[in-house]
């Protein structure tokens, strides 16, 4: 090769590419670990989807700048550990989940990981950082206050029923969150003089042998934590509280949307959005000890009109004044 050939030839070699990613920049890859199940066209995963959006308004799209790997519990949680563990193999940047549980998990597999939960019952009551502020462990994200708001749940459910004397709490065991959640009910019934009875379930069959039992102890109402497990079968669960008319509340206004009479929680939708803002500023090289966990500033109040018609339910002028939305 002459001289004139070796130099035509490097040129044609420098203006190559060599990979797509000298093309296309940084790729990040992340992984999510969640406890529900996969997001299906009949049963669309309204949260993750939220955080995909989010993580797309900020200019990481999935496929193009950004890999994630999806692990799904199905609402297993003895899967959670493994799904935990195959994740932090995978050595991803950062993961995503929505539950104390996983949360946990992936602390027990990893400390080198950051993690970003969407959706932490209590951080601090169950473990999981000592400090809201600045977090000592590798996770960071979003507190939905659970304990707090568990017992304002309550206190509006007694407003909603001022007869109500009897109320089933619907809880999975086996979540932490839901632990520390179920005292916010606890406090509140004492104050209330409400008795309560919490009904544990941790499988489909359970949550129906959980709605005859209250049938049995003739319950008044029925309030339901928010737990992935009854995520997932919110539809089931939405079913049994009009086949026993039981006024029920949830966490989340989807619950309502559903079918439930009231929720009073957070929009979760926002949580998931916001969650991506966390996996952003981790991507750019924030440690989650400088990402405070966030405390929701503001809760959403909403009632199912039809819902309350249905168990005739007349809703007050006090709850009118304070509800954020009546869904028809």
């Amino acid at each position: 090769m002459n001289r004139r050939d070796a130099v035509l030839a490097l040129v044609a070699l420098g203006s190559t590419p060599v990979t797509g990613m000298t093309q296309q920049g940084r790729i990040s890859r992340i992984g999510i670990l969640s406890v529900r199940s996969r997001s299906t066209p009949s049963i669309p995963d309204l949260y993750f989807d939220a955080f995909v959006q989010g993580m797309r308004e900020l200019g990481n799209v999935e496929g193009k700048n950004l890999v994630i790997e999806w692990r799904f519990a199905e609402g297993k949680v003895e899967r959670v550990p493994a799904l935990a563990a195959e994740l932090i193999r995978l050595n991803v940047e950062v993961i995503v989940t929505h539950s104390t549980v996983a949360a946990k998990a992936l602390q027990r597999a990893s400390r080198a990981i950051p993690v970003v939960c969407a959706t932490c019952g209590d951080p601090v009551s169950t473990g999981i950082t000592a400090s809201l502020a600045r977090p000592d462990g590798n996770v960071t994200g979003l507190s939905l206050m659970a304990t707090e708001v568990n017992q304002k749940n309550l206190e509006l459910l007694k407003i909603m029923m001022p007869a109500l004397s009897r109320a089933a709490v619907l809880v999975n065991p086996d979540n932490p969150g839901n632990s520390a959640g179920l005292k916010g009910f606890q406090t509140a019934a004492q104050q209330l003089g409400v008795m309560l009875l919490p009904v544990e379930a941790r499988t489909p069959e359970e949550i129906e042998r959980g709605f005859a039992a209250m049938a049995r102890e003739r319950v008044n109402a029925v309030a339901v934590m928010a737990d992935p497990l009854f995520i997932i079968h919110r539809r089931r669960i939405t079913e049994l509280v009009a086949r026993y008319r039981l006024p029920s509340s949830f966490y989340s206004r989807d619950d309502v949307e559903a079918g439930g009479l009231m929720s009073y929680g957070q929009n979760l939708k926002e949580f998931y959005r916001s969650a991506a803002t966390y996996v952003d500023k981790i991507l750019k090289g924030a440690k989650p000890a400088e990402l405070p966990i966030e405390q929701p500033t503001r809760i959403h109040l909403a009632i199912n009109r039809r819902t309350a018609k249905a168990l005739g339910i007349t809703i007050s002028q006090e709850l009118l004044l304070r509800v954020d939305e009546v869904i028809e």
